[in-house]
């Protein structure tokens, strides 16, 4: 009888929960730190099934990357966190393309190296992809898609074949939108699509306008690869609309490296942060 129970007990018994890797377990600790601004050492290590100790050394060594800050029992979010700011105004498109100008076109640059690779290419509204556009005009057998007037005049005389939405144009961005735009582009799957965005924190992506929201999600939803445009003069802004959360992003790039607070929501949503170098003849 003995025998039988013994055997019986272990056919019973639930499988033993298998160890996660340091890294499973470094960005389950970066996920919670991004929810909810600090961890508990007991918390992280019941929830993971470890030991208080492999969670202790686990702190210490994303300490040591910059990402947290131990204290007494967890970790909390570094102290030197940049407040939100909130822009209420959209300055024109003349003043916002001379502004931050080294920044862009650094990322600028970046972008179109990568577009190179795809052959289907969303263009979104904004200065930073009108100057993607510029470093495209040569490109063969490239496919652009935008609903920005500008970008298509820019390149009417370059190599790529141009597609711009139709619909209700948005005076000084000279934005195509509304409902006909939105059903012509719904209707296409792009390779890859770059946003423009007027800020970024760790709740998401932001832009000015109501009316051009629609079509930077329909971008997101649409492509086989998502990339945010984002000089860091936006980290830490809003405005009036949220585009998506972080997760709806595969890539940003930027010119400079997120501060701690965005950088634990990018790493936490699994986003590629690519850094632009420096171009060797200015703007």
């Amino acid at each position: 009888m003995n025998t039988n129970k013994e055997q019986f007990s272990a056919y019973d018994a639930k499988p033993e929960r298998p160890r996660l890797l340091a890294q499973d377990r470094h960005l389950h600790i970066i996920e919670t730190l991004a929810q909810q601004g600090s961890v508990s050492v007991t918390c992280i290590a019941a929830e993971l099934d470890v030991s208080d100790m492999t969670i202790r050394r686990d702190l210490l060594e994303l300490e040591s990357e910059g990402k947290l800050v131990r204290i007494h029992g967890g970790a909390v979010l570094p102290d030197h966190i940049t407040p939100v700011a909130i822009d209420r105004e959209e300055p024109s498109f003349d003043a916002r393309l001379v502004k931050h100008c080294e920044a862009k076109a650094r990322i600028a640059a970046m972008a179109a190296d990568i577009a190179c690779g795809y052959r289907t290419v969303a263009l979104d509204v904004g200065t930073t992809t009108y100057l993607v556009a510029e470093r495209l005009l040569e490109r063969q057998r490239m496919k652009i898609f935008t609903n920005s007037v500008r970008i298509a005049h820019r390149m009417s005389s370059g190599a790529p074949d141009i597609y711009l939405a139709g619909g209700h144009m948005r005076g000084d961005e000279m934005a195509m939108g509304g409902p006909a735009a939105i059903a012509q582009f719904e209707q296409l799957w792009f390779d890859v699509a770059f946003i423009g965005v007027s800020g970024i924190t760790a709740d998401g992506i932001y832009d000015y306008s109501f009316e051009d929201v629609d079509l930077k999600r329909l971008y997101l939803n649409r492509s086989g690869y998502t990339v945010v445009l984002c000089d860091s003069s936006k980290f830490q802004r809003m405005s009036l609309v949220n585009i998506a959360p972080l997760e709806g992003v595969d890539m940003l790039i930027t010119e400079s490296s997120p501060p701690p607070a965005i950088a634990l929501a990018l790493e936490a949503a699994r986003i590629k942060v690519v850094i632009a170098p420096p171009l060797s003849a200015g703007c």
